[in-house]
């Protein structure tokens, strides 16, 4: 019964000619984007091109886990953002929060793989980096750390990611799925990468600067600053969350709809922090630099609380 049911209303829906255009069009999307996508991997993602006169990098087998598992920690602080930002808000916003965590993730993989990281990392001006786009024509592993270029970006990749998360929990309730999407654009496509030229290109202007007057280790200004002044500049942009009643005609913050849920989730931002912080010295063998950072990590999240 339940079959003939299906069958009955697929008859039914294929009978209405806006329905049929409809799934044509869906279809032939999909048909054109598996197309760009096969394109792209056919003329992109490719074997990187290494200098032939150069010595084969070596790669330190110890630095590569180190910062894999780092990356894997930062990574994990997606699930803490969505279910952070989906407790502390209205059930209502919940499915708002989900969609956006997701999707801004796979929007962060594909820019930062296309230029992104290029902008960052690459040299060209104290302002942008101008060259590696698609990862290609870079050697073999990042500087002197023997870490593999593919790991690497697999590390900075979460934190960019991280910091476009940061801004979708200031705009919870009146921020619709379309500016969800252009913003996550704008952060890591192009705010993110160039700001993080800046402190950590070769050739910044802010990490050239004479006797060290700036330094930024594990992302305090290049991610923290960053998302905090996108999420400042959307919450005015926006206004109050839709329903906000302020303190002076009788209302409070909204009540979050499951504290449970929240409370969990800032204890899995904690847990990525230790990959965050530690991972960023990108290098297992130095022992006192990874028990220090962890230690401030942990002194910096209980002194907060």
């Amino acid at each position: 019964m339940e079959l003939r049911a299906v069958c009955t209303r697929v008859k039914n829906s294929l009978s209405d000619p806006l329905i049929r255009w409809k799934v044509a069009a869906l279809f032939g999307g999909k048909v054109i984007g598996l197309a760009i996508v096969l394109a792209a991997m056919r003329i992109f993602v490719a074997p990187p091109v290494y200098a032939a006169d150069g010595p084969t990098p070596e790669i330190n087998a110890l630095n590569t886990v180190w910062v894999l598992v780092a990356a894997f920690l930062v990574f994990c602080m997606q699930v803490g953002f969505v279910m952070l930002e989906a407790g502390f808000a209205r059930s209502r916003e919940s499915i708002n929060i989900l969609v956006e965590g997701i999707v801004d993730t796979c929007i962060c993989g594909i820019t930062f793989w296309a230029w992104g990281f290029a902008f960052m990392f690459m040299d060209g001006t104290p302002f942008i980096g101008t060259h590696g786009f698609f990862l290609q024509g870079l050697p073999e592993t990042y500087l002197t750390t023997g870490v593999p270029l593919l790991a690497y970006w697999v590390f900075q990749f979460a934190f960019a990611d991280t910091c476009s998360t940061i801004t979708s929990g200031a705009m919870v309730g009146r921020c619709g799925f379309v500016g969800d999407i252009l913003y996550s654009i704008g952060v890591t496509g192009f705010i993110y990468p160039i700001i993080g030229h800046w402190a950590w290109g070769p050739d910044g202007w802010l990490a050239t600067m004479q006797a060290a007057a700036f330094r930024d280790f594990a992302g305090s200004t290049v991610v923290h600053t960053i998302g905090g002044a996108i999420s400042l500049a959307g919450a005015i942009a926006l206004g109050p969350r839709l329903g906000r009643v302020f303190a002076r005609d009788g209302g409070g913050p909204m009540l979050p709809h499951n504290i449970i849920l929240g409370a969990v989730g800032g204890l899995i931002l904690w847990f990525g922090w230790y990959g965050f912080n530690p991972g960023s010295t990108l290098s297992a063998l130095d022992a006192q630099g990874i028990a220090r950072v962890s230690f401030n990590t942990t002194m910096a999240a209980c002194s907060a609380v």
